[in-house]
């Protein structure tokens, strides 16, 4: 097995428990190896540190399976598939579930989400490609699903010298399946839908709202497919407003809306503007939820990204009555918690409002958080009550 040398010092952030080396961190590597291999990973002067997958093309070059001098092989990658599904047992139901988290489930790299009888999986780098019959096959043991479809179609593999791609895997998968999220049923377009289908990390959040939208008139921007929406209205709002910029998304709202029995509004609209323009025809809300797609995917675009931010939250802010609610999210992972927190505080200063948070929210339970990964915490909510 290949050696990876770390540069003098470069060992600390694996042994604090970070999964990832950079390319830039790997001092030399010896033995003979194919890009996607796994090799040991040492520190400069021969410490093993664990067991990694190894692209020298990928700027993350290193993610750790392990930390112990142990085969990485087909029971390694079955037992670690049924620690996830394990634990998600606890709590979770396991047909409205992200059933593989990455890194935080020493799968690197690799997502599935259950949706009903169907599974959806992606492969994101080149050493978990090639698990993945074995993923397959552990999947299919746990869950016995109808079907597992791949949705590799991201640009982040081309890092990786792959191609995208998507397709089936295993058994029969229709182009849409029914989810039951928090008593609601949703479609799910497993094949063409953003991701993988549905944004399951905020499963948890869209239950929290309940208390604060009893009775309210809400208004919902960047809707997608109506999850907050609906959620709203079945916890007893009184009028539920949802916009979104694509049509597409407004269409699937819509029969998600009919599919559970409850009525909604539906706007296609540029959420930036009609917040704007609601402010200026002088309309109020009681509860007003903000859960934008991710407005950066780079690091160096966060400072523009938290301008965005904080637009649309302080307009959302001028809008609410005294003692409404705002319920506003960020998926930005280059947008830490403190960054966030602090944007909101500066539209309230500059909204003349007063803030007083609820809670503080992340991603559900079966998106675990590897607190030496910050990466692995991307999902920021906060429900707070806005005083004039």
């Amino acid at each position: 097995m290949a050696k990876a040398y770390l540069v003098p010092g470069r060992e600390k952030r694996v042994l604090h428990g970070h999964p990832w080396v950079f390319r830039s961190d790997i001092q030399r590597v010896e033995g003979a190896f194919t890009p996607g291999d796994v090799v040991d990973v040492v520190a400069a002067r021969g410490r093993f540190l664990g067991r990694a997958m190894y692209n020298p093309a990928s700027q993350i070059a290193l993610r750790l399976f392990t930390t112990h001098d142990e085969p990485v092989d087909e029971a390694f990658i079955r037992k670690r598939v049924h620690r996830a599904v394990a634990y998600r047992r606890l709590f979770a139901d396991l047909r409205s579930c992200r059933v593989v988290f990455a890194e935080s489930d020493g799968l690197p790299a690799l997502v599935a989400d259950s949706f009903g009888d169907v599974v959806v999986i992606q492969s994101l780098a080149l050493g978990m490609e090639r698990w993945k019959d074995t993923v397959v096959d552990a999947l299919m043991e746990e869950l016995s699903p109808r079907g597992v479809w791949e949705r590799s179609d991201v640009k982040v593999r081309e890092l990786e010298g792959m191609e995208q791609t998507q397709g089936l895997l295993h058994g029969s998968v229709p182009d849409e399946v029914e989810m039951t999220e928090n008593g609601l049923r949703f479609l799910v377009d497993v094949k063409r839908g953003q991701k993988t289908g549905y944004f399951l990390d905020q499963k948890e959040n869209r239950a929290a709202i309940a208390p604060f939208v009893r009775g309210a008139r809400v208004l919902d921007c960047f809707t997608h497919t109506g999850a907050f929406a609906l959620h709203a209205a079945h916890y007893g709002a009184s009028e539920v407003t949802a916009v979104d910029i694509s049509d597409l998304a407004c269409r699937q709202a819509a029969r998600n809306a009919e599919r559970n029995g409850l009525s909604i509004a539906l706007e296609e609209a540029n959420a930036f503007d009609l917040l704007r323009a609601r402010y200026d025809a002088r309309e109020q809300y009681d509860a007003i939820i903000l859960d934008p797609p991710a407005f950066t995917k780079t690091r160096a675009a966060a400072e523009a990204a938290l301008r965005g931010y904080k637009e649309i939250n302080l307009r959302a802010m001028k809008l609410l009555r005294d003692g409404g609610f705002l319920i506003t999210c960020s998926c930005s992972h280059h947008v830490s918690p403190q960054a966030f927190a602090d944007m909101l505080v500066s539209a309230a200063s500059d909204a003349r409002v007063t803030l007083r948070q609820m809670e503080a929210r992340t991603q559900g339970r079966d998106h675990p958080i590897l607190p030496a990964s910050p990466e692995t915490q991307y999902l920021k909510c906060h429900i707070l009550q806005v005083w004039r």
